[in-house]
């Protein structure tokens, strides 16, 4: 096997290994106190105890992790915990029910105060100030450990999305997180890398880097590793690589020499101001209902009070203080306190399950925007198909030869094309193997064994070249060549080339290309027939372009050889080469004219990506969800309509769009035009990803779009869901990117979507449950004080106003029912429905016109229900007219709150069980959700526990109730449920006509 990395024997010598650093410097700052961009490369390694060729070891960077610290900036120093749960009390509706436990407090003295010295009344305890106060610390621990596990599930989430740097340890490169990167790392470079730490580069072969993040220039700046020999400004130092950074082209590597606050970034890491992380449109929504519910309550309070006060009066304190406790107990009923934290809580789980199916969705708020896509862009290579790219073919001047075998084991032999072997055909056998091994060689590919397991390293369709060429025993007949530089592949010149050196035929130079048939084709002038050499004909290029168009019909990827003896053993040498007054040549790369001409043509390779299985399925399911997919590939336009057709993509009839036509339509509304019909394009360049984007956008559509090279970020970032490739997308895409595919698959995108649905089905069932009981609880303090009169809610021993339900049992409500019963409302399972209709648009509001609907009917039918069980235990009622007991007024006021307490609690857990869908009956799917049912039972025992346990009597203000009195409580609350029932059923008849 060819050697294809860079060249590295310039640096070999002198070199300190890292374990005798790793003893001579075991609690010492490593010795670098000298610019490396003005020392030898060599020296710089020496100086940090690294070769160059092995890089450390994994023990010696461990150590090194453990002295220098991770690689990263210093950010704002954690909150301590005791600071979070107090930041649990930070909020206007926390003040107010503080300020209620003041009044109540008040209330309590001067009630001690006045009391007859001697006689019986008043409270011991202020029970409702203490109730007050042990209901808000519970609630701050319950948001605290909400909050505390949603911080945990966005922490899992950041390690799934964090940027990794391949290093060289233990002789090998790996992946490693970007944050254990250590000084004295050797960084190995390639395109689409972001570079994670500063270094001295030491090898380079057509390096580029932006730098733009750091001096501010927008053009990518060429690196090269020759000592500098005099200091130069940071955008001028070609031979450092530097943090936060991003590779355009080429490879490198090179050696930290600073990481985290050691870096050039780190330097100005002061001048950066710390972003606090931006709220949801979500909680963006959920915070301008609960201001326009508090607004409401606060108008509704004045109201209520300025009719008291013009009424009956306020003739005491006692009075003054009870007004304000029905103010309190108003706001209380009117905002779910913990809606935030349940709204985070539910976002992060739905996130993880993403991620369990190889989704990782990086910020939480993405989670709406997936649930609203509308066009789905996607590649072909390795997202609609397997990307297990296999050569089949191999077409040469003297006919056709077939590789049999798949996938990346090297196991297989070459056939004629009608299976017979090419013992007889000495010419076609001959060309064939040249053309795979002019293909192995113009490689940056590998394929390496783990453990029993052939893995690749580098673009799939270069290792199909070298699994090949391993088949046939190929690369043996080309081992002897050595590169010594490269032109790398773009997607702009569709080629690439590479100069090796013939050491059996004294180092004589060799140029091998490959690249896209009718793009090498170009720069050939000459063909190889047998083992001769011939001029390149009009009918030889005619020949070879029908070839590709039949191959490309047949759904083959093809790939050209070429390859140019250049009779020399130096580059300096080469015909239009240049170089300096010293014999040093410049980037060979930016001198491909003088190289890639004059080649001669060897053949082409017939390259097969059967398409993924399961696509054709989640391409239907996205139809039926409203969803259009499109595919965008760089391959052949047959090729891609081939693909495309058997996705179900487009029809079998179906035409892709070129590169080349889409520049042709300069005109916006044709742009457009063309984007709404056509859901396949060909030949295209990562330019025009970004035109296909912004023209879909214009159409009102939301766009997921996938990428993996670094000429994809532009697209990926400004569509509305950027998705990158786990496995072959780069860092720079990765980082632009809302969502990353650990799998690579188109299915794993519309499973997203699905879930994304899901989510957010679940959030608007939660919102209708929560709102729609505490309106329901608004509505019974607000009705229950304008019509206490009517309903006997009165105490005819005091004068002024008598709340229906205390602030205690209110907020024990809200405890109750808001907590559990949202959460697992927000796990509940999927509805058939849910891929059966359009996209939701993000601008329809979370509550819509219907939701509020839903709400306030069923907040009048809890209010309603309530008050009705409070008046049948009341005398002077509207539907009965008990009369007085021995215990008197003060008994049958705490039995009728306990009444109205117990039916709103169950009222609003019959709710939870209605509020699952708007229009489906409650009863499908009924016991699906068994977190709901365990919420339900939860909230049920805790009630009883408050209603039968003596000392909670007098804290909430309740009393234990009879068999008859339950009956009542859980038929009154259950008409909630038929209400919503009848309500749906109407719906639903609405609907169909």
């Amino acid at each position: 096997m060819v050697d294809h990395h860079i060249d590295q024997s310039a640096s070999r010598s002198g070199v300190t290994s890292a374990s005798d650093v790793a003893q001579s410097n075991q609690n010492e700052a490593l010795p670098l106190d000298v610019d490396p961009s003005l020392t030898d490369a060599a020296a710089v390694a020496e100086a940090l105890g690294v070769d160059p060729n092995t890089g450390l070891s994994s023990d010696e960077a461990k150590r090194r992790l453990e002295q220098f610290g991770p690689n990263e900036l210093a950010g704002a120093p954690p909150v301590p915990k005791w600071k979070k749960f107090l930041q649990q009390f930070q909020d206007p509706l926390v003040y107010l029910l503080l300020a209620a436990t003041v009044i109540s407090v008040i209330a309590w003295f001067i009630e001690r105060a006045n009391a007859v010295p001697g006689a019986e009344g008043g409270e011991a305890l202020p029970f409702d100030a203490i109730v007050i106060v042990l209901i808000l610390i519970v609630n701050a621990v319950l948001g605290y450990i909400q909050e505390a596990r949603a911080e945990q599930a966005v922490e899992a989430l950041a390690q799934m999305t964090a940027p990794q740097t391949s290093v060289l340890r233990d002789g090998k490169v790996v992946r490693i997180n970007t944050s254990e990167v250590v000084p004295g790392d050797v960084i190995v470079l390639g395109e689409g890398d972001s570079v994670s730490a500063d270094g001295r580069l030491f090898a380079a072969a057509s390096l580029r880097i932006a730098e733009a993040s750091l001096t501010g220039e927008s053009v990518p700046v060429g690196k090269k590793p020759d000592t500098l020999a005099e200091a130069k400004a940071l955008g001028d130092r070609s031979n450092m690589i530097f943090n936060g950074t991003s590779v355009t082209q080429g490879t490198g590597r090179a050696i930290v020499t600073g990481t985290g606050m050691n870096t050039q970034v780190g330097k100005i890491a002061d001048m950066l101001s710390a972003t606090e992380d931006e709220k949801t449109p979500l909680q963006k929504e959920m915070d301008y209902v609960s201001k326009i519910l508090g607004i409401a309550v606060c108008v509704i309070a004045v109201i209520v009070l300025a009719a008291l006060a013009l009424l009956e009066g306020f003739n005491d304190i006692h009075d003054v203080i009870d007004s304000l406790l029905l103010a309190v107990s108003l706001a209380v009923a009117a905002v779910p306190e913990g809606l935030a934290a349940i709204l985070t809580v539910v976002l992060a789980l739905g996130v993880q399950r993403m991620a369990m199916h190889n989704a990782i969705v990086k910020k939480l708020h993405s989670v709406e925007t997936l649930g609203s896509a509308s066009v789905i862009c996607s590649d072909k290579t390795g997202t609609l198909t397997r990307n297990e790219m296999t050569i089949e073919r191999v077409v040469t001047p003297s006919g056709e030869v077939e590789i049999t075998g798949t996938g990346y084991t090297p196991e297989g032999k070459m056939v004629g094309a009608d299976g017979s072997s090419l013992a007889d055909q000495p010419a076609l056998k001959s060309e064939a193997l040249a053309t795979l091994g002019v293909g192995a060689l113009a490689n940056d590919g590998d394929l390496r064994q783990e453990n029993g397991k052939w893995e690749i390293v580098g673009d799939p369709t270069e290792v199909s070249l070298i699994v090949a060429a391993r088949k046939t025993h190929a690369d043996k007949a080309y081992a002897q060549f050595q590169r010594v530089a490269e032109v790398p592949f773009t997607s702009e010149r569709k080629r690439m080339s590479i100069i090796a050196k013939d050491n059996a035929e004294g180092g004589s130079l060799t140029v091998f290309s490959k690249g896209a048939p009718d793009v090498l084709l170009g720069y050939c002038s000459r063909i190889a027939v047998g083992d001769a050499v011939r001029p390149l004909t009009d009918g030889d290029r005619q020949d070879i372009l029908a070839t590709v168009e039949r191959l490309s019909s047949e759904a083959y990827r093809t790939l050209g050889q070429a390859y140019r003896p250049l009779g020399v053993a130096n580059l300096s040498e080469v015909p239009g080469i240049k170089s300096n007054a010293a014999g040093q040549i410049s980037d060979i790369a930016e001198q491909s004219d003088a190289i890639e001409t004059d080649l001669i043509w060897t053949g082409m390779v017939g390259i097969i990506d059967p398409p993924r299985t399961e696509v054709r399925d989640s391409v239907a399911e996205a139809h039926r969800a409203g969803i259009r997919a499109v595919m965008i590939t760089g391959d052949h336009p047959l090729t891609a309509a081939r693909i495309a057709s058997d996705l179900g993509i487009i029809e079998k009839d179906g035409k892709a769009l070129t590169g080349d036509q889409l520049d042709q339509l300069t005109d916006e509304a044709a742009l457009d035009k063309a984007t709404s019909e056509v859901s396949v394009y060909a030949r295209v360049a990562p330019e025009h990803k970004l035109k296909i984007v912004e023209s879909l956008q214009r159409q009102n559509n939301i766009v997921a779009m996938t990428g993996d090279g670094v000429n994809d970020a532009p697209a990926v970032k400004t569509a509305d869901i950027g998705v990158a490739m786990g496995i072959t997308g780069t860092e720079v895409t990765k980082q632009s990117a809302k969502m990353i595919l650990a799998d690579d698959n188109f299915s794993t995108i519309v499973a997203a979507v699905r879930e994304g649905r899901v989510i957010f089905d679940n959030i608007r069932k939660f919102l209708r449950y929560l709102l729609s009981s505490n309106v329901g609880e608004v509505f019974t303090v607000f009705f229950g004080v304008v019509f206490a009169g009517f309903l006997g809610i009165t105490q005819p021993e005091t004068q002024g106003v008598t709340v229906p339900l205390l602030a205690t049992q209110l907020l024990w409500i809200n405890l109750l029912t808001d907590a559990a019963p949202a959460l697992a409302m927000g796990v509940d399972p999927q509805t058939e429905d849910v891929m059966n209709r359009k996209p939701r648009k993000l601008t329809d509001r979370v509550i819509d016109a219907s939701m509020w609907g839903d709400i306030i009917y069923i907040g009048l039918i809890m209010a309603v229900v309530t008050l009705i069980g409070m008046d049948m235990h009341l005398a002077g009622g509207l539907f009965t007219d008990r009369s007085v007991d021995a215990l008197g007024h003060d008994a049958q006021m705490v039995e009728a709150r306990t009444m109205g307490f117990t039916i709103l609690v169950f009222a609003q857990l019959f709710n939870a069980v209605a509020s699952r869908s708007h229009l489906q009956s409650a009863f499908v799917g009924l016991f699906s959700n068994k977190w709901l049912w365990g919420a339900i039972g939860l909230s049920i025992v805790l009630q009883l526990v408050v209603i039968y346990v003596p000392f909670l009597n007098s804290a909430f203000g309740t009393t234990p109730l009879s068999a008859l009195a339950w009956v009542e409580c859980i038929g009154l609350a259950a008409i909630v449920l038929i209400a919503s029932e009848l309500r749906k059923i109407v719906l639903r008849a609405m609907a169909k006509r």
